[in-house]
């Protein structure tokens, strides 16, 4: 593998950062509000002799022209050697830092997830539901939810998202939609609602989570995107705030932690705790990545150090960068804002009435401006939680790009985002085994039951599910992300027009 010295310093350079600062409270008095962290910090200084895994050696076993970026870095990729804890098994350090965690989101437990929100979802549903159960679902959920329920064998019952009619954007299921689940199955064992939705679309859960609730029924929010909503005003509420049983978060996504770090909320009384903790051991790796546990620990400190001020001056910062952008030619933010409904701050979308939001992002990238997806319509900016960041060389290269745009006449065909049927059933698992599976042409597929399941990624929502009958819609919709040239999870055989189905 070729390693890049710059990217791979930038990669790492928070916890570079955090090394200095640590550097200057070294005097015999470390800083106890990031266990996890300064005990690597301790034992590195030690220069201590590996003869463990991994095998690079702390840093030593590299090639010579990228120790002096990466192998700093390496010192704190650790094993459950004596001193370290373990996450499995946590007694010392790793406790203390979930339990400093718990104690900012105001939970029962919190785990720190080194698979990603994936896990987390993966743990929740398995703990609370088994084959046959009935479990009611957010239809526009992740992709790692529907994994969960197929493994867990239950019936899903879906829950048809509501849409903004002026952005046609997602806005969460209604309290209405979870009453009529209600009145229609009341034996359903949890409910899993997406919040916020990859846009910062975000639901006030309180009467919702009140009315589940008063059924005796458990809930998980896959709050992935709303790490950082516990801050408060101006961010939408956070789940736990709500009382969710467990709320799943990647604090990858909006904190300074590493990717797939994650972390789990947990409280209540109507899961089966030790059912959570037994599923996180049995589908977490048992090597988990302390680089990436410390950078869980790390990312909590700086959310529990962001102070008003910051807050403010962030939010300040923001709101300018959003009129400097609306000021550019064919170039405007979106928001959904309803009474029920607020966009996360740290999501801001643009569209640009001159092109798609797949040529705005290429545009973009021209002027290396990486953004986080487009569609159609759309292209997302994930802002930094920071009080200080400068956005003005973001705004040049942004006027650059829509000028290349406006030169170029993109042509941008009028095209909504795909809307979820509210009557989605799914063929059985024991029927899918039991049938043998063919391809056939987008046309000739209209009317039959899909064996595979279709991903626009990101945002990794399937908008198509195995077991689920292929409509028009669908295959309307895969057509216009191919001509678009827009990224599709779903097999190489759609690329040729052919999708496999049940016969």
């Amino acid at each position: 593998m070729n390693f890049d010295r710059k990217n791979t310093y930038i990669l790492y350079s928070f916890i570079k950062l955090a090394m200095l600062y640590l550097q200057k409270v070294r005097n015999g008095c470390m800083d106890t509000y990031l266990p996890l962290y300064n005990c690597l910090v301790r034992h590195s200084e030690k220069r201590s002799l590996s003869y463990h895994v991994p095998g690079h050696k702390n840093g030593q076993i590299l090639p010579s022209h990228i120790q002096s970026s990466y192998a700093d870095f390496l010192q704190y990729d650790l094993t459950e050697i004596s001193g370290l804890d373990d996450l499995h098994e946590a007694e010392s350090v790793i406790k203390e830092a979930q339990e400093l965690t718990a104690k900012l989101y105001g939970v029962d437990e919190s785990f720190f997830l080194v698979n990603g929100s994936t896990v987390g979802n993966l743990a929740a549903i398995l703990s609370l539901c088994q084959e046959g159960d009935k479990i009611a679902v957010q239809r526009d959920s992740h992709k790692s939810i529907f994994n969960a329920i197929a493994l867990s064998k239950a019936s899903p019952i879906f829950l048809a998202p509501e849409i903004d009619s002026k952005t046609h954007l997602s806005t969460g299921v209604s309290i209405k939609t979870i009453k009529a689940a209600l009145e229609h199955s009341e034996d359903i064992k949890a409910f899993v609602l997406t919040n916020p939705t990859y846009y910062g679309v975000a639901r006030d859960l309180k009467e919702i989570i009140d009315f589940i609730h008063g059924y005796n029924i458990p809930i998980i929010i896959d709050e992935a995107h709303g790490a950082h909503f516990i801050l408060g005003n101006p961010f939408p509420s956070s789940a736990v705030t709500y009382g969710a049983d467990l709320v799943v978060q990647s604090a990858h996504k909006t904190l300074p932690a590493m990717t797939m770090g994650s972390y789990l909320h947990m409280q209540g009384t109507l899961v089966n705790k030790q059912a959570v903790r037994h599923y996180l051991q049995v589908l977490q790796s048992s090597s988990p990545s302390y680089p990436i546990m410390a950078s869980l620990d790390l990312a909590r400190y700086y959310l529990q150090q962001f102070t008003q001020h910051d807050i403010d001056r962030m939010t300040d910062n923001i709101h300018s960068f959003a009129e400097k952008i609306n000021e550019i030619d064919t170039l405007s933010t979106i928001d959904v804002e309803t009474d029920q409904t607020a966009t996360d701050l740290l999501k801001m979308t643009l569209t640009c009435s001159a092109a798609t939001g797949y040529h705005l992002q290429k545009e973009l990238e021209k002027q290396n401006i990486y953004t986080e997806l487009a569609d159609v319509n759309y292209v997302l900016f994930v802002l930094p939680l920071s009080s200080s960041w400068d956005f003005n060389d973001t705004i040049k290269r942004v006027r650059q790009a829509v000028e290349n745009i406006q030169r170029k006449s993109y042509e941008k065909p009028l095209i909504k985002p795909f809307r979820f049927s509210r009557a989605t059933v799914l063929l059985s698992m024991e029927e899918r085994k039991l049938r043998s599976k063919h391809m056939c042409s987008f046309e000739e597929a209209i009317g039959c039951v899909s064996a595979q399941s279709v991903i626009p990624y990101p945002p990794g929502i399937p908008i198509l599910m195995e077991g689920e009958t292929i409509t028009s819609n669908h295959i309307d919709y895969i057509l216009h992300i191919q001509r678009l040239n827009g990224h599709i999870q779903g097999g190489s055989c759609m690329e040729k027009g052919k999708i496999e189905v049940f016969k």
